[in-house]
């Protein structure tokens, strides 16, 4: 999405916009399109996010007087555990380049209860995002920082050789006309240029066999600085186990950065001086206002498991304590301030996505004013055979692909027969039917019931060719599936 496509009063706040938010200007149909690659079936929901995500697009084509009231049409996905819910956020993030964060509703207890606080969740989504421009910025700094790699990586290769900035003499003697240099030998000066550019033509020796990569195992000691861990973050409420850690960090960062010898080879520590170099050269000043822009605009917070704390009726205990969670998260939802150590981040534009089964309990037992806050609401199809047939072939990462792809590094080739594909497919969907309905989780562990013996002899079957049929796979599972009482733990 270019600048030019955008019609607003505020041009100069526009372009700023737009450096920002990283989403890709697609319509409804192309996103879809783009999550059918790596996700099968729930139309509905793909439909759903990719409204969300365009009208995100649409809002920053606005003025500035009707854009600020424009809310995220945030999403509440209802259906069984294993049927993409999660995977569509997160590829929907990573389709516009979003910052995202996944977190458990069951973890937030409210104020006075033991556990994290609301907040948390704001500020973990600015250190994503912070983290992800900071990355940004390292690998466009990266061609400009070889060079100042390679100078230490002399420096520690011939100490003494580094370009030293040269002394103009005694200040105070040139002042009251007194040069030192007149009352030195002319014959000590000769012998230290000479030693100089020895040490100079040493150098550019070893500049050239360190281009050449002759030199990437030789040895060095190297100073490393390992920065304080800690971060000022602020804490409210949370567990005992959040504020010690929160306070240990503060030491931490009140003692200041460690520095320590390493021996390494030249090859590491070309590594870990980039890793120094480039952290030095990003500016976090800058950084940090990206990155707050970003996660203001753009960003995602995905809430899972909303079902777990939704209250049945009237209650004391934890009802009382869930209660509070719907009424601290409503806040943040609706639109509020929250402190980081980058900044305060205004919540009002954030794009919050919650999920959950709701097998034990409904929507509508959800507090009225958070059910509000999600607008668009849809619910997911359980998987059958035939979805199960798609998701192990068709995507990109369809578990077939990924199978292979392990074994073929031991030399080992797997061939999946159809029938094998249509017999693990019958078997997800029995197992799911008899016992709990994980979803496309079920396919993981039969897939791994059936290739548990061949990946611990992989390498006693190097150059092979091993075909997977429907009787290898009954084989391997077929008993066990039968069996509803050892299903039940091993399937």
């Amino acid at each position: 999405m270019s600048s030019t496509e955008i019609v607003s009063v505020n041009s100069q706040e526009e372009k700023s916009l737009v450096s920002v938010n990283k989403e890709i200007d697609l319509t409804p149909r192309q996103i879809v399109e783009k999550l059918d690659s790596y996700i099968i079936g729930q139309k509905n929901a793909k439909k759903a996010v990719a409204v969300a995500l365009r009208n995100r697009t649409r809002r920053l084509k606005l003025s500035e007087d009707i854009r600020e009231e424009v809310t995220p049409k945030n999403i509440l996905m209802i259906g069984p555990t294993g049927v993409g819910k999660t995977e569509i956020a997160r590829r929907l993030a990573k389709l516009c380049g979003a910052p995202f964060l996944k977190v458990e509703a069951t973890k937030y207890t409210e104020v006075g209860y033991v556990g994290r606080d609301v907040e948390s969740m704001v500020r973990d989504l600015m250190a994503v995002g912070f983290n992800n421009v900071k990355l940004e910025m390292e690998e466009e700094l990266k061609e400009s920082c070889k060079d100042k790699v390679e100078e230490k990586l002399l420096d520690f290769l011939l100490p003494g050789s580094e370009k030293k900035t040269q002394n103009s003499g005694n200040i105070l003697g040139n002042i009251f006309g007194m040069q030192k240099s007149q009352d030195k030998p002319q014959e000590d000066s000769q012998e230290k240029n000479d030693d100089s550019e020895r040490l100079q033509s040493t150098r550019e020796k070893f500049r050239t066999m360190l281009r050449e990569g002759k030199l990437e195992d030789r040895e060095i000691e190297i100073t490393v600085t390992n920065p304080p861990r800690g971060n000022m973050s602020i804490f409210t409420g949370g567990s005992m186990d959040d504020i010690e850690s929160a306070m240990q960090n503060i030491q931490e960062m009140m003692n200041g950065a460690r520095k320590k010898q390493r021996t390494v080879t030249v090859s590491e520590a070309r590594k870990i001086l980039t890793e120094q170099i480039l952290d030095s050269m990003v500016d976090v000043d800058k950084a940090s206002d990206i990155a707050k822009e970003r996660v203001e605009q753009s960003g995602i917070i995905f809430i899972d498991e909303i079902d777990k704390i939704a209250v049945h009726g009237e209650g004391h205990g934890p009802a009382v304590s869930r209660e509070g969670v719907h009424r601290d998260i409503l806040p943040i939802v609706e639109g509020c301030h929250v402190n980081t150590k980058w900044g305060v981040v205004d919540t009002k534009h954030i794009l919050f996505i919650a999920a959950g089964a709701f097998s034990l309990s409904k929507p509508s037992d959800l507090i009225p004013e958070l059910q509000g806050r999600f607008p668009l609401r849809v619910e997911l199809d359980s998987l059958n055979k035939d979805d199960f047939k798609r998701i192990l072939t068709e995507p990109k990462n369809a578990l077939i692909k990924q199978y292979t792809a392990l074994l073929s590094t031991e030399g080992v080739t797997l061939d999946f027969k159809d029938d094998a594909i249509d017999r693990i497919s019958s078997m997800a969907e029995e197992v799911n039917s008899k016992s709990e309905n994980i979803g496309a989780r079920r396919l993981h562990t039969i897939m791994e019931k059936v290739l548990d013996e061949i990946s611990f002899e992989a390498d006693e079957h190097k150059g092979q060719t091993i075909t997977i049929d429907s009787s290898y796979v009954d084989s391997k599972v077929e008993e066990v599936a039968k069996n509803e009482d050892l299903s039940r733990y091993i399937l």
